[in-house]
């Protein structure tokens, strides 16, 4: 057994050492707050590769890392975009950066690839469908794969974007995999979430579905230009849905304030048409949601999200490294698997390997 019967007192446990800001580079630091240019992006790369290491002591200089960036960050408007696979979100996106560098911006853009379930890996293939958008020395591209977590985006997605805020682009572009209607982290993460829809979508019903309709900012109805009826249709559908959802909404848990109510437009991203009507929607939002406060609420919230989400991650790890865990682990499965005990029974005995908390383990 992981412990002795009557034990009370858990045996001392030695934190990790953590070395904080002694084990930043300077040069990777300076790097990324520095000019623009090749080297400025490499060391992004690097740094958000650094952030999304397992190693300890990657996670340490992570920390430090991160620290010394926040004085740099928090200019940028971030920008979530989601939906249904095939909706043509990197096409857009291509767009709608071309058309914000014109404009005299500097876009950044993370994307999100899905991970096998079953190798394991990802294509990581989005740079090749943003072929112009790639190759533009104002513009940064960093795909990552979602490595098994919920809801469209990495585990690192918040910490990437800090690293592109630091080196000064002011527009933060987040693409998700292709989500359903509970898949909506990117949401709790960026300044507006846009939902792109296609013409042919669903009907009356499928339009008022509660999820990730009724947090959406800005819905984009894309390829408008195959079918001008059914997007006119899907756009008259998606309006009434979203004014329902406003008017029997719970107001304690309202997503938006009465200045800016949530509306819908056709856009073709191939063709290149709607980019502009886009970004003045996005920018009267931006305007609207910072004077009445809302837009720094928002990241007050988010801030305070993202620091419960690394402490669930944190304890979950630390329960899987424990010793006593480590221990009873495999005689668990193996029960479990065999069906002689309860999956529900086999964890209330791990968690009290690692609690210390009881003399024995419940049989």
């Amino acid at each position: 057994m992981p412990f002795a019967v009557g034990a009370r007192t858990p045996p001392p446990v030695q934190p990790e050492p953590v070395e904080g800001l002694r084990k930043v580079s300077p040069s990777l630091l300076q790097s990324v707050i520095g000019p623009a240019g090749p080297i400025q992006r490499r060391a992004m790369s690097k740094a958000i590769t650094l952030l999304e290491s397992t190693r300890a002591d990657h996670r340490a200089q992570a920390d430090g890392l991160l620290t010394a960036l926040l004085p740099h960050t928090g200019k940028a408007f971030r920008l979530g975009i989601s939906g249904v696979p095939g909706v043509g979100k990197s096409t857009f996106i291509e767009s709608l950066g071309l058309y914000l560098i014109s404009q005299g911006h500097r876009v950044a853009v993370l994307t999100i690839d899905p991970s096998s379930t079953v190798s394991g890996g990802s294509i990581l293939g989005d740079k090749t469908r943003m072929e112009h958008l790639s190759v533009h020395d104002k513009a940064y591209i960093r795909p990552s794969p979602s490595s098994g977590t919920l809801g469209g985006v990495a585990e690192k997605t918040r910490e990437a974007m800090l690293v592109c805020e630091a080196a000064g682009y002011d527009i933060v572009i987040v693409e998700t995999v292709g989500v359903g209607q509970s898949e909506i982290a990117v949401a709790g993460m960026t300044d507006m979430f846009v939902l792109m829809q296609l013409p042919n979508a669903g009907d009356d019903l499928q339009a008022i579905k509660k999820g990730v309709m009724e947090i959406a900012d800005l819905v984009v109805i894309n390829k408008a230009d195959i079918d001008k009826n059914a997007a006119t249709r899907a756009e008259a559908q998606i309006t009434s849905s979203l004014r329902l959802l406003g008017m029997h909404g719970n107001p304690d848990h309202a997503t938006h304030g009465a200045l800016w109510q949530p509306r819908v437009l056709q856009i073709s991203a191939l063709l290149g048409q709607g980019v502009d009507a886009f970004w003045s929607a996005v920018t009267l939002f931006r305007e609207t949601q910072t004077t009445n406060g809302r837009l720094a609420l928002r990241r007050e919230k988010q801030a305070l999200a993202w620091m419960w989400e690394r402490i669930d991650a944190g304890l979950k790890l630390a329960f899987r490294q424990h010793p006593a865990v480590k221990e009873l682990l495999p005689q668990m499965q193996a029960d479990v698997a065999a069906g002689r005990i309860a999956a529900s029974t086999a964890a209330r005995n791990l968690l009290i390997a690692q609690s210390w908390q009881a003399p024995t383990a419940i049989k």
